[in-house]
């Protein structure tokens, strides 16, 4: 069966969850307000310019869900969802994933962003496989520490050769979408590399390579 794998964000949402979920912990004061949004913008930045130390990154996000039991994160996701998320949700990509989906593929998000954001996010595009960075739990609460290999940049690759390993799957006729040079590693992996309203780095390459750009917004 071949493999449709799409990033998340910037790619089937209009916006950053992490980014969103930052400025939710921000608004309903549940974190040290002035302090975590610039530290919060300042990563954000990084990201995009391709200098982001993930584990510097991590260290600061994971942290809030390490303060909290699960009761109390959990019902704030859900109102995170409805206030942050499902206003970012694009018509397009539901279609671009459905087009994959009746043509028989496996279906499977790979993002950088941590799997207690994504989750549900992943459960909203119908998408039952998701290769996230996975927050450490000992018994029952986040630590505030990352779980294995963060999925970012070749972390992504290393994850997803862990994840055919496990599934019996191969990157034969695979599609993989992304808006990010930060996935420029993974991008060269699969048969149909498509650049999906990409930063202007990704862009120039996908133009020197000749791969697909398209847009989705």
């Amino acid at each position: 069966m071949s493999l449709a794998i799409f990033d998340l964000d910037n790619t089937l949402l209009g916006g950053d969850s992490d980014a969103r979920w930052g400025e939710f912990l921000v608004e309903n004061g549940l974190v040290d307000g002035d302090h975590y949004a610039a530290e919060n913008q300042r990563y954000y930045e990084e990201y995009k310019a391709g200098t982001l130390d993930i584990y510097e990154f991590l260290n600061f996000s994971l942290k809030p869900l390490s303060e909290h039991d699960l009761k109390e994160l959990y019902a704030w996701r859900e109102q995170f969802m409805e206030a942050k998320i499902r206003e970012i949700v694009l018509p397009k990509a539901l279609e671009l994933v459905d087009s994959h989906r009746k043509a028989g593929r496996e279906l499977l998000i790979i993002t950088a962003t941590n799997r207690f954001i994504t989750e549900p996010i992943a459960a909203l595009y119908g998408i039952k496989h998701l290769l996230a960075t996975d927050p450490e739990m000992i018994d029952g609460r986040y630590t505030g520490r990352v779980a294995g290999t963060p999925c970012f940049q070749q972390g992504k690759v290393t994850r997803l050769n862990n994840w055919l390993q496990e599934h019996q799957h191969n990157l034969q006729e695979s599609w993989f979408y992304s808006d990010s040079h930060n996935d420029l590693p993974l991008l060269r992996e699969v048969t149909h590399p498509v650049a999906v309203d990409a930063d202007p780095q990704l862009t120039a390459t996908a133009q020197q390579q000749g791969w697909p750009i398209i847009s989705l917004r």
